[in-house]
């Protein structure tokens, strides 16, 4: 990551799958010299007292970290809604990433699933998604990059490039079959545009086709098939409020049974500059 670009984000509520999200931010940072901030957000109208009892909670929590990571660990209070209040943050302090933890989708958990891409939409930053520790401290050793006819799937790419750059991660190029010769056309654009810069970046790549059906379900399978570390994602473009109610397919992707990690990237998100490694293409 750049060098205005330092710091890694984590939503901070004092719960379990925060504390994952922290260690795979930690892991990120590892590789990639950056700073984390532990980010709280509380009412506007909160006491004093109980403001200053958060502050040494997070200053302390802070502290014990950064020494078991040996890493640097800074926390920062907003005051208002998660939904606007962790996007703006992010976006303000130009954040490489925001890892955010969440409780997938089990049973009333259904609806932080939904509230988890409520706060992704609203981000210029890409967002990992977690619910467990990461398995190791190493790199992210594949990567699946699921590709179909839209054309926000070349803002993954950049993401793509960046950690196959930063973690020499393998990304698996997964391509449903589609019938509609239209959109099979603006498909293989979308895969032959990803391969070119794969090469062009000495990234490892392969390509996976699928077989027409649940593509979102197909994904999440084909990751558990090869122990994915990662399934790269791009945000609907215009979300409706009968996606965050019936659930858009990145919703189902972030809260998946499997507990596999997911990033989640906005259309026109705007984080490291991969310029560099994009020929001149990309933001």
């Amino acid at each position: 990551m750049e060098e205005n670009k330092k710091l890694i984000v984590v939503p901070w509520d004092f719960t379990v799958v925060a504390e994952h999200a922290l260690a795979h931010a930690a892991k990120i940072g590892r590789m990639v010299g950056n700073d984390i901030c532990l980010l709280h957000i509380v009412d506007k109208g909160i006491k004093a007292s109980e403001e200053a009892e958060k502050k040494t909670m997070l200053q302390k929590i802070s502290d014990e970290n950064g020494t078991k990571y040996n890493t640097k660990i800074t926390w920062h209070i907003s005051k208002g809604s998660i939904f606007t209040e962790i996007a703006e943050f992010a976006n303000d302090k130009e954040a490489s990433v925001v890892v955010m933890g969440t409780h997938g989708m089990k049973g009333m958990q259904k609806l932080t699933g939904s509230w988890a891409l409520k706060v992704i939409v609203k981000s210029k930053v890409p967002f990992i998604v977690v619910q467990d520790p990461p398995a190791d401290q190493e790199r992210y050793h594949n990567i699946v990059f699921p590709i179909d006819f839209r054309a926000e799937n070349k803002e993954k790419m950049k993401m793509a490039i960046f950690m196959g750059k930063y973690f020499d991660s393998k990304v698996h190029l997964l391509v449903a079959e589609v019938t509609d010769q239209s959109l099979a056309k603006k498909t293989k654009i979308n895969l032959n545009f990803g391969i070119k810069y794969l090469i062009q970046n000495n990234i490892s790549y392969e390509v996976h086709e699928i077989p027409k059906g649940n593509f979102p379900q197909q994904t999440l399978d084909f990751a558990v098939e090869i122990k994915a570390d990662l399934i790269l994602i791009v945000t609907t473009k215009n979300i409706t409020f009968a996606d965050y109610v019936v659930g858009a397919s990145e919703q189902y992707m972030i809260a998946n049974s499997s507990k596999i990690p997911v990033c989640c990237v906005n259309p026109m998100t705007s984080f490291a500059n991969v310029g560099q490694f994009m020929g001149g293409w990309g933001s």
